[in-house]
């Protein structure tokens, strides 16, 4: 299973579960981490590499440098929709490369429900991000082992773990408002009153989070037969 750890508090505290459960699942699985350096001055997760080495994961530690991609290849996109292609680009790579068939990613409900508004608000859409599913080749399995999480809860452990989160781990969404962070805002406003806000989103969103979950457990037990 490959982590990708962007080093925020969500995938590092993602990391510390599938350790956890490493030693405590009856059945065996290795985890990896990919983390992609955008080569930004003002984002450096470099310091994670210490820290993976400590923890003896194996860290495939990327570098690329995004401004000069987007400068020479981006076109009528965000820079944040290009980066989010490149990344996903260089993260099955690296899981190909290397023998993983398993993603796994940090998002939890709140990036659910923050996805699913901006669709829906300005996309004409009824979706969001997926919680377990194959790529579009059909040769990976994408997993979002926290999408029944909220998002204080990933903060309140990496504070408690004093994990090293590695700040402002997207510069340019930090660096100007995006429609995320108005729905964040948005949503806050809204459970404030009501505070069952999330416990209703997260009946709503269950069964479009479900997409692609047959095909994909289906393809899991496949491969562990022939593993077998």
């Amino acid at each position: 299973m490959l982590l990708a750890l962007s080093g925020g508090k969500d995938s590092l505290s993602l990391l510390h579960i599938l350790q956890h459960f490493k030693r405590c699942a009856p059945i065996h699985f290795d985890v990896g981490a990919v983390t992609l350096d955008p080569m930004i001055a003002s984002f450096d997760p470099s310091p994670l590499k210490p820290y993976l080495a400590d923890l003896g994961i194996t860290y495939h530690y990327q570098q690329e440098d995004m401004e000069a991609l987007a400068h020479a290849h981006m076109k009528n996109t965000s820079f944040c929709a290009f980066c989010s292609r490149i990344k996903r680009g260089i993260i099955y790579r690296t899981a190909r490369d290397n023998g993983y068939n398993v993603i796994a990613m940090g998002q939890h409900l709140d990036d659910l429900a923050e996805s699913f508004l901006m669709s829906a608000f300005h996309g004409g859409q009824i979706r969001t991000m997926k919680a377990h599913y194959l790529n579009d080749t059909k040769d990976l399995r994408i997993i979002r082992p926290l999408v029944y999480v909220r998002e204080r809860q990933t903060r309140n452990f990496a504070d408690a773990a004093e994990l090293p989160v590695v700040q402002d781990s997207c510069p340019a969404c930090f660096a100007m408002p995006t429609q995320r962070q108005h729905m964040k805002h948005l949503l806050a406003a809204e459970e404030d009153a009501n505070p069952r806000l999330f416990k209703s989103l997260h009946a709503t969103l269950k069964p479009v989070m479900a997409q692609g979950l047959d095909e994909a457990v289906a393809f899991a037990t496949q491969t562990t037969r022939k593993a077998s």
